[in-house]
């Protein structure tokens, strides 16, 4: 009885992906015990995120490709009405409108749409493959648009970055011109004193201290400083677990959450580091696996996307903590303290299990 039930919990699930992202997590809790300065309640509490985060991978792994294709433009319009919900009726925090209160509890659907937005341009291409034209790429641009759009207006760079980013794999993956590219990408460079226009005071701020945030050290450039210095002192093989410095003196500023790679850098240094990258490297490949073998378009777009947005995960906090990119607030995966983003990542982990696992069944049906 045991045996089946096992057998049934395990179906769907990717041994491989699901190593990788168990050993990521246990990672993450030691780094969070340290960078939360020994607190048992923040790590179980994480362990609770992350059970709830592995219920709804599993749950995800069980759904049938076909009733993802089947729900993807009613879960767009969900999402696109969630925000709009957010826009006029949303919660306040930290000058922020991001949230919605639905009496019961609170939902942020710009989360929904990480997931919901490549789901939603995977089904539009998927329903045009035969006769693909310019036009078909331009309303997939709108359709990326307007939640894009919403979720800047909160404002949320980080998760607009993010959902820009699963909408844009799709449309490349779909075989969007190199000419288009190149014209997008100059337009965007000529249009960028619009777009500077268009940014808030901060968003601004986070910019010029990327080019020398020692123009703030003790403000804007604070977190830029004091993580380069963690990342730097960590040397080759690190300082030890719980032994380093910028995050136990408390020197290191959200270390808990966007910056805790750096807490990472400085207790195991650069070996940890490549280590850390070859572990997410796995993932990565893995996910290019399944979506190379994807049995329509619709499970190859979407697989591709959801690999890709986990590299963007990846790329942009390193990037971030690094001092080579902007402080956008992405998190990094399995490290970071937080359970709505590791629901959505582990959400299209669970998509990637169900892609390819269901794949002998969609080749016959």
């Amino acid at each position: 009885m045991i045996s089946q039930l096992l057998d049934r919990l395990n179906k769907y699930i990717d041994p491989f992906l699901m190593g990788c992202i168990a050993f990521s997590c246990i990672v993450g809790l030691f780094v969070l015990y340290s960078a939360s300065g020994g607190s048992v309640d923040r790590v179980l509490s994480q362990v609770f995120n992350i059970c709830v985060a592995l219920i709804m991978m599993w749950l995800a792994a069980n759904i049938s490709p076909h009733y993802l294709e089947r729900i993807a433009l009613p879960l767009f319009v969900l999402g696109l009405l969630l925000l709009i919900g957010v826009a006029l009726l949303g919660d306040v925090s930290h000058g922020a409108r991001r949230w919605l209160n639905l009496g019961v509890g609170r939902i942020q659907p710009s989360e929904l749409m990480k997931i919901a937005v490549p789901m939603m341009l995977a089904w539009y291409f998927s329903k045009r493959e035969q006769s693909l034209r310019w036009i078909d790429y331009a309303v997939a641009t709108l359709l990326l648009a307007l939640p894009v759009g919403l979720i800047m207006k909160q404002p949320d760079l980080g998760t607009a970055l993010i959902v820009t980013a699963a909408g844009f794999y799709v449309l490349f993956l779909a075989g969007l011109s190199w000419k288009i590219l190149v014209g997008g990408g100059l337009s965007i460079a000529v249009m960028t004193p619009i777009f500077w226009s268009m940014l808030h005071n901060y968003q601004r701020k986070r910019i010029e201290i990327l080019f020398d945030p020692f123009q703030d050290p003790l403000g804007a450039g604070y977190h830029t400083i004091q993580a380069s210095i963690a990342l730097g002192s960590g040397g080759f093989a690190g300082k030890g677990w719980l032994d380093g410095t910028q995050s136990q003196l408390d020197f290191l500023p959200e270390r808990t959450t966007d910056f805790i790679f750096a807490v990472f850098g400085e207790e195991f240094g650069f070996l940890g580091n490549v280590l850390l990258l070859i572990l997410f490297m796995l993932l990565i490949g893995r996910g290019l696996v399944i979506s190379s073998k994807a049995q329509n378009t619709f499970t190859r777009l979407l697989a591709g996307s959801i690999t890709l947005t986990f590299f963007t995960y990846v790329f942009v906090n390193m990037g971030m903590v690094s001092g080579v990119l902007p402080v956008v607030g992405v998190p990094l995966p399995f490290l970071s303290y937080g359970g709505t983003s590791l629901v959505t990542i582990l959400l299209g982990f669970g998509i990637l299990m169900s892609i390819h696992n269901h794949k002998t069944l969609m080749s016959t049906s």
